[in-house]
C-alpha cells in the first residue's frame, strides 16, 4: 500500500538482505578452479584461497570461512589462519569419476559474516597407476583356410581404469609368420587391435596357432597386460551371418526387474548345416555392460542381471556378435537408455548448526542446510518447509542452499526448547520427502532478578540460644537457568548503625540459613530487624531484598532480686512491732522484682521458717509480713523470718531474705541491738572479773534450769503420743539450728527459754541492767503459707 510509512525495523532487514544479495551476487558467478594429481598424501597442499579471493588472512578467521562439498563427504581442509587449502584425505580418481574425464570435484566456500558462497572445482589428474588388463585370458579367433592375406581380424581389447594418455595407447603380437598387428582408434577414441593375414593359413599343416598379444599404455614408463590369442583355422565358410538391424535402441526404466528381458537380437546365415547354426555372444563390451546383462547365447535375448540405477549409469553401449559354425560372424551395436524413476527421496546436508542460541539475539542464523536430490526432471525439482506458527525462518541463498533464522528475539522462560522438523519434498510422482529435525535450545540470559517467597520473615528465638543455632531460612527462586539461577544470599547492612548485625545473626550464602552468632538475652535485646540481600551468578548480578524480623522469647534465666530489705548491708535491718499490735497488723513488706518477662516473672511470697511458727504470716500475691495472733508476753522479743521469693518459669527460681523482728512495749522503748551486735560488743569489751563469775554462775543455773524444762516437756510428749506411737518418745530432729523454729510444718519446737542479758557498757565495771526470762508458747502443728501466686511488681521501684 502506498501512504504508509516504512517501519525502520523492516527498512534496515531490507537493506541488510540487498547488501547480502550484492555480495552474493558479486561472487556468485566466479569460480575458483583447482588442479592436484591423484593419489597424493592427505595434507597435501593445494593452493591459497585467501590469495585467489582477494581476501585478507584476519578476514577467512574473522567471516568464519569454511568449504563444503556435497553430502557429508569432506575432501578438502581450509586453514583459516593462513589461508591454505589442504587435501583432507588421499582422493582416487578412479572411484570417484570412473571413466569419465576431466574428474571435477565441486565444492563451495562458504563465509558466515555475511553469509557468501563461492562455488570452487577441484580437477583430479590422473597418474598411471593402473596397468591395462584383459577380460579374458584366452581370445579364441577362427579363420577360415580360405582367408586371404591382409584380411583383418579385430581383437578384443584391453580394459585400463586410466584415462588420457595413461590409458591404452598400443597393441603388440608375438612374432610369427602369419599375422601382423595393427592398433585402431574406435570412434569413441579408444584403440583396439587388428589382427592381419600376412600368408594364407593351411589347416591340414597348422590348424592351429597360439600367439600372445601384449597391451601397452601411455605411461612412463609404460605399463602392460597380455591375453593368448588361440587361432583355430577352419574350412571354407563363404557365407557370414547378419543381423536384422545394425543398431538397436530401447529404452530401460531404471526399476525394471532383475531378470527382465530388455531386447531381443536377430541373425541369420545362409549357410546350411554347422556353417548356419549361430551363437550370440558379447564382443567389446566394457565391464559395466557384462556386469549389468546377459546374453542368452542360442535366441539373443538380453536380460537384466542387475538393477539399475538411473543416477550411476544412464545408457550402455554394446556390440554383439553373431558367430556360425564355420568361424564368420555378423555384428551389430545396441544401445541401451536408462530412463529415470523417482526412486530417490531428496537429501539433506547441515553445513553449520547452532543448537544453542541466547533469548534476546533477533534475526540469529540457526543453521545453513544444502539438499539435493539426485533424480532428473519433476523428481529432482525439490520444495522446502518448516512447521507453522514457529518464530523461525527459512531463506534460500544460493543454488539449493538455505538458512535457518530467527524471526525475532525468544524467550527462554516462555519456551527453552524449539524441535525443528525441516521437511524437503520433490516435484515426482509419488513424491517424496526427508524430514530432519533439529533441536533449538535457547540459552539463557539474565533477566530475572531473584524473588524472596515472602515479603517478609519473622523468626523467634529464645534466649540463652547456643551459639550457631539455626533460627530460620530465607528463599528465593529465580526463573532463570545456570549460573542466572544460582541464588547468594547476604545480609545488607542494618539502617540502624548502633545494631550489631555483624555479631549476631550470620547466613548461608548457599541456602539462606540464618545462625544466632551468639547466646541472646531477652533483657537486653528483645527483637531487632535487618533486610537479607538475594543475588544471583548472572552478569550483571540482579538482585531483590527481604525484611527479616527476629523476636526474642524470654526464658526464666533471672532469680528474683529483693530490692528490700536489703541483704547486702553489713547491718541487717530490724522491724519494730509493738507487742500491742492486732491480728493482722503490717509488720513489713517484702519488695522483689524479676528482671524476666510473662509468667517468668509472676512471684510469689512464702514464709519458709521462723522462731515462733503461728506468729507472722506472708501474704502470697504481695510480700506483706502480717501477724497472725495477738501477741502475749510469752513471746520472744526477737524473731527472724526467712521468706521465699519465688517466680512462675519452668523450672521457678527463687530467692530467700531474712527479716528481723524485734518486739517492742512501745516504740519509745530503745532499740537493743540484734544478737549478732551484742556479741561483737561482749568480745570487744574487756573481760571484768566480777562479771566473768556472775556469767559462769549464771549459766549453770540457766542449764539446770533448761535440764529440767526438757525432761518435763519430753516426758508431756511421751505421754500425749502413746497411743500413737505405743509408749516411745521422739526427740524433735531438725537441721533448723539455734533459737528459730521450722514453720514447715513438722512441728519443731525451740528451747523452752532464752534470757537476754544487756551489760552496761562505758564503766569500769560492768554490771547487770536486766534480766527477762522468755517462756516460749507452743502452738498447734504448722501453720500454713500462702501458695499462690504473685502478679509481676515490674521492673522499677522506688522507696523514700
Amino acid at each position: 500500500m502506498t501512504g504508509m510509512p516504512v517501519p525502520k525495523a523492516t527498512q534496515k532487514r531490507q537493506v541488510t538482505t540487498i547488501i547480502i544479495l550484492l555480495l552474493l551476487w558479486d561472487v556468485g558467478g566466479v569460480i575458483i578452479k583447482y588442479s592436484v594429481l591423484e593419489e597424493r598424501d592427505s595434507g597435501s597442499f593445494v593452493a591459497n584461497l585467501a590469495k585467489d579471493v582477494r581476501l585478507g588472512l584476519g578476514e577467512l578467521a574473522a567471516r568464519g570461512a569454511r568449504i563444503l562439498s556435497k553430502g557429508n563427504k569432506q575432501y578438502l581442509e581450509l586453514e583459516q589462519k593462513s589461508g591454505n587449502v589442504f587435501l583432507k584425505e588421499k582422493l582416487d580418481r578412479e572411484e570417484l569419476c570412473g571413466d569419465t574425464d576431466p574428474c571435477i570435484v565441486h565444492f563451495q566456500v562458504l563465509l558466515k559474516n555475511p553469509v557468501q558462497f563461492i562455488q570452487g572445482e577441484l580437477q583430479l589428474q590422473d597418474i598411471n597407476d593402473h596397468a591395462p588388463e584383459f577380460l579374458e585370458n584366452e581370445i579364441v579367433l577362427k579363420i577360415s583356410e580360405s582367408s586371404h592375406p591382409g584380411t583383418a581380424f579385430p581383437l578384443k581389447i584391453a580394459q585400463d581404469l586410466d584415462v588420457g594418455c595413461n590409458t591404452v595407447q598400443n597393441y603388440t603380437i608375438s612374432t610369427n609368420f602369419h599375422f601382423h598387428l595393427f592398433t585402431r582408434n574406435h570412434s569413441d577414441g579408444r584403440k583396439y587391435p587388428e589382427l592381419v593375414l600376412d600368408k594364407e593359413l593351411d589347416r591340414e599343416e597348422q590348424p592351429e596357432l597360439r600367439l600372445t598379444l601384449t597391451a601397452l599404455d601411455g605411461g612412463s614408463p609404460p605399463k602392460t597386460g597380455t591375453s593368448q590369442v588361440l587361432i583355430l583355422v577352419l574350412d571354407i565358410n563363404d557365407n557370414a551371418p547378419e543381423f536384422a538391424q545394425q543398431l538397436y535402441e530401447v529404452q530401460v526404466p531404471e526399476n525394471s526387474l532383475v531378470g527382465s528381458l530388455v531386447i531381443t537380437v536377430s541373425a541369420r546365415d545362409l549357410d546350411a548345416g554347422t556353417y548356419g547354426e549361430l551363437s550370440y555372444s558379447f564382443f567389446q563390451s566394457s565391464n559395466q555392460v557384462i556386469q549389468a546383462f546377459e546374453l542368452n547365447t542360442v535366441t539373443g535375448d538380453i536380460l537384466l542381471k542387475k538393477q539399475l540405477d538411473f543416477e550411476e549409469i544412464r545408457s550402455y553401449h554394446m556390440e554383439i556378435e553373431a558367430s556360425d559354425g564355420g568361424g564368420l560372424s555378423g555384428k551389430c551395436t545396441v544401445a541401451i537408455e536408462v530412463t529415470d524413476v523417482n526412486d530417490n527421496a531428496p537429501e539433506l546436508t547441515v553445513s553449520l548448526l547452532i543448537s544453542d542460541i541466547p533469548e534476546n539475539t533477533p534475526d540469529t542464523v540457526v543453521a545453513i542446510f544444502g539438499i539435493s536430490d539426485p533424480d532428473a526432471g519433476d523428481n529432482g525439482k525439490m520444495m522446502c518447509s518448516i512447521q507453522e506458527h514457529l518464530p523461525f525462518l527459512l531463506k534460500l541463498t544460493v543454488g539449493n542452499f538455505y538458512t535457518l533464522v530467527t524471526e525475532g528475539a525468544l524467550d527462554r522462560e516462555i519456551k527453552a526448547q524449539y524441535n525443528i522438523t525441516i521437511t524437503v519434498t520433490d516435484m515426482g510422482t509419488p513424491r517424496l520427502k526427508t524430514e530432519h529435525n533439529i533441536t533449538v535450545l535457547v540459552s539463557d540470559v539474565n533477566d530475572n532478578a531473584p524473588a524472596f517467597t515472602q515479603a517478609s520473615y519473622t523468626l523467634r528465638v529464645r534466649e540463652n540460644n547456643s551459639p550457631a543455632l539455626h533460627i530460620g531460612t530465607v528463599s528465593a527462586t529465580d526463573t532463570d537457568a545456570g549460573a542466572n539461577a544460582q541464588v547468594t544470599y547476604s545480609l545488607l547492612p542494618p539502617a540502624d548503625l548502633h545494631v550489631p548485625l555483624a555479631s549476631l545473626v550470620s547466613i548461608n550464602a548457599d541456602n539462606g540459613h540464618l545462625f544466632a552468632l551468639r547466646s541472646l538475652d531477652y533483657e537486653a535485646l528483645r527483637a531487632f530487624e535487618f533486610r537479607v540481600g538475594a543475588a544471583d551468578r548472572g552478569s550483571p548480578p540482579l538482585s531483590s531484598q527481604a525484611l527479616v524480623r527476629v523476636l526474642v522469647e524470654d526464658d526464666n534465666d533471672n532469680a528474683p532480686f529483693v530490692l528490700y530489705p536489703l541483704q547486702n548491708t553489713s547491718a541487717p535491718c530490724t522491724e519494730l512491732l509493738p507487742r500491742a499490735a492486732e491480728p493482722g497488723y503490717l509488720v513489713t513488706k517484702v519488695v522483689a522484682v524479676d528482671g524476666d518477662a510473662g509468667q517468668n516473672a509472676w512471684l510469689s511470697y512464702q514464709l519458709l521458717k521462723a522462731t515462733e511458727p503461728g506468729l507472722f504470716g506472708v501474704w502470697a500475691h504481695n510480700g506483706e509480713v502480717r501477724t497472725a495472733r495477738p501477741l502475749s508476753e510469752r513471746d520472744a522479743a526477737r524473731h527472724r523470718l526467712l521468706v521465699l521469693v519465688k517466680d512462675n518459669g519452668e523450672p521457678p527460681l527463687s530467692a530467700s531474705v531474712t527479716l528481723h523482728v524485734l518486739l517492742v512495749d512501745g516504740f519509745s522503748q530503745p532499740h537493743l541491738p540484734p544478737p549478732e551486735a551484742e556479741a561483737e560488743a561482749a568480745a570487744a569489751a574487756p573481760a571484768d572479773p566480777l562479771t566473768v563469775y556472775l556469767v559462769v554462775a549464771l549459766a549453770s543455773v540457766s542449764s539446770l534450769f533448761l535440764f529440767s524444762v526438757l525432761v518435763f516437756v519430753a516426758v508431756r510428749l511421751c505421754g500425749r503420743g502413746g497411743a500413737a506411737r505405743a509408749g516411745r518418745c521422739s526427740v524433735p530432729e531438725g537441721p533448723f539450728p539455734g533459737h528459730l523454729v521450722d514453720v514447715s510444718g513438722t512441728g519443731t519446737l525451740s528451747h523452752s527459754y532464752q534470757y537476754q542479758v544487756c551489760l552496761s557498757g562505758g564503766t569500769g565495771t560492768s554490771e547487770f541492767k536486766f534480766l527477762k526470762p522468755v517462756v516460749p508458747s507452743f502452738l498447734s502443728e504448722g501453720t500454713g503459707t500462702d501458695s499462690e501466686e504473685n502478679s509481676n511488681f515490674g521492673n522499677h521501684f522506688e522507696f523514700n
